[in-house]
């Protein structure tokens, strides 16, 4: 009979994340981010047009100076915002899960253990599929959105990374055969 141990864990022997070198983003995915804030700003320049054809008479010189200043001021405000947050985005692959950090103000890492994940998407955008890139989400049970997604990836480092979560998750069975080149060599390869 087996006795039930419940012994304590030493926290300081647990393996630290924060010591996993994080490959940064393709350079390229800045340009799908200042194209869905420039999107944004059509549609804030677009309400005050709509504003002013309808209320001309609320826009006097010192208002439309003070919207163009703004506009201007927001749309710097946005492309440094982007440029800094870009930096602070990374993620790795370890043997057992799968990393993703973001964010400048409040930062943000995701860890999903393989044997916790349902299924692995590949997705491209208009605009990222134009560049050559795509996003890698994983699903875990009970969500109908991804609780992981990597974007800005080159679209070849995506279907890779794909590829070895699938067989994480779904490993070969003993009679099948294995790929030639295993996915392994992608967590230790340098892909620009």
């Amino acid at each position: 009979m087996n006795e039930f141990t419940n012994n304590p864990i030493d926290i300081n022997q647990l393996p630290k994340f924060e010591e996993v070198q994080l490959k940064g983003l393709n350079p390229k995915y800045i340009t799908v981010l200042l194209f869905n804030f420039s999107l944004l700003l059509i549609l804030v320049i677009g309400g005050v047009s709509t504003l002013f054809y309808f209320k001309e008479e609320a826009f006097s010189n010192t208002i439309w100076m003070a919207i163009v200043v703004g506009i201007v001021l927001f749309l710097a405000g946005l492309v440094v915002f982007t440029k800094f947050s870009f930096q602070k985005k990374g993620y790795a692959f370890r043997e057992h899960d799968a990393i993703y950090k973001s964010g400048l103000i409040s930062e943000t890492t995701t860890i999903i253990p393989f044997n916790r994940v349902q299924h692995v998407a590949l997705h491209q955008g208009f605009i990222s599929r134009k560049l050559g890139l795509a996003s890698v989400e994983l699903f875990t049970a009970g969500g109908s959105s991804s609780d992981l997604e990597i974007p800005g990836l080159l679209l070849a480092d995506a279907q890779l990374i794909k590829n070895l979560v699938s067989q994480k998750i779904n490993p070969p069975k003993k009679d099948e055969p294995i790929e030639e080149q295993t996915n392994e060599s992608f967590l230790t390869e340098e892909h620009e």
